[in-house]
């Protein structure tokens, strides 16, 4: 290690163990950020539930029972915790060996953490990976951004705007391990949608424009409400649509790749969209509801089309249109905006101006 070489500490969702999908893109981007600063020679571990995989990164298992996921519950409901709650026996892991570390890095979109902060020695990043969805996370994030100026990240201005501190955001983006994903030229007459398969993720509006237009419907994704998803295959009984499952990586790009386009067709403000930047890199266009982080990845026209949210019509006009873009520009603008060094770059000046400001104040 340099001496400037930072030692950092991950503490991963708890709604989910790493690589399972429960996480959403909040894993790919504990994954990739982890990567590329253990590349650039910082010291990196993660705290993540049990059974969490996550490739030449140490992972520190914690026992216990997983949170229940924010976008499932009300945003005036109270705070839960479960008996033996992972989220506080990953904190307190943390609480112990803080000492060893120059900053800890929160990913869990969830109030305890938050909470914690000035109870620690050891200074606290948050990375928030959603939007609002909670009035009791509000209020105590509100609180760290007051009390910790600086310490808390999103990925997009739509996301910030959606907290009442969004002037106290630092905005970081996402980013991709490019050569991962191998560019098509030439795809076959099929579309793709990628995401957990769960309510907020508006799956039927795809399945609808894919009936519509006559073209397949590839769908790739962690299945998360059973109901959610039987109910539009009874809706929709002869939409040209498959499910294909949860890939990996290499698995989805093989089959996205080969798409014309990617639909997303998200019901709430989506906080950024890893699916987007994956998509660009196989240089595939991307037809979004404008809407969210979406809204502020695809160039309308240029890598994609921005369509009136919830507008079954629009996804099936846009979908007319897609000759007009060329590939090439796709991956292009991932290559430019979303490289893991683009990434790697935001994410280490971020954690060291809050370092420097710590320094500052503790003198």
């Amino acid at each position: 290690m340099t001496n400037d070489s930072l030692k950092l500490l991950f503490l991963s969702t708890s709604v989910g163990q790493l690589g399972s999908g429960l996480g959403g893109g909040v894993e790919l981007s504990v994954f990739n950020i982890a990567q590329e600063l253990h590349r650039r020679g910082h010291k990196i571990a993660v705290v993540a539930p049990a059974g969490s995989v996550l490739e030449s990164i140490p992972v520190i298992e914690i026992t216990g029972d997983l949170q229940v996921t924010a976008q499932s519950q009300d945003y005036n409901d109270a705070i839960v915790m479960p008996a033996d709650s992972v989220l506080a026996n990953m904190w307190e892991y943390a609480r112990q060996v803080q000492d060893e570390w120059d900053l800890i890095v929160n990913f869990a979109y969830d109030w305890l953490p938050f909470y914690l902060t000035p109870f620690f020695r050891t200074p606290i990043a948050h990375f928030i990976s959603m939007g609002s969805l909670s009035r009791s996370l509000d209020h105590i994030a509100g609180q760290t951004a007051a009390q910790f100026p600086g310490t808390i990240g999103v990925y997009t201005v739509s996301q910030a705007e959606t907290f009442a501190f969004a002037r106290e955001c630092q905005l970081l983006g996402s980013g991709i391990d490019l050569s991962l994903y191998e560019f098509c030229s030439q795809p076959k007459p099929k579309l793709a949608w990628l995401g957990r398969i769960a309510p907020e993720k508006g799956l039927e509006d795809a399945v609808a424009a894919a009936k519509i237009t006559g073209i397949p419907l590839k769908i790739m994704g962690k299945m998360q409400d059973e109901d959610y998803w039987q109910k539009i295959c009874a809706d929709y009984p002869d939409a040209p649509v498959e499910y294909l499952g949860f890939l990996t990586t290499i698995q989805m790009q093989q089959q996205v790749r080969q798409c014309r386009s990617l639909l997303m067709t998200p019901r709430w403000v989506e906080a950024f969209g890893n699916v987007a930047i994956e998509a660009l890199a196989c240089g595939v266009p991307v037809i979004a509801y404008e809407r969210g982080g979406p809204a502020e990845i695809v160039r309308d026209g240029l890598t994609g089309f921005l369509v009136e949210p919830d507008s079954v019509n629009g996804l099936v006009g846009a979908i007319a249109r897609l000759d007009q873009i060329d590939r090439s520009a796709c991956r292009r603008q991932a290559e430019v905006e979303y490289s893991l060094g683009a990434l790697g770059d935001r994410f280490e000046h971020w954690f060291k101006s809050i370092l420097k400001l710590t320094r500052l104040t503790n003198k």
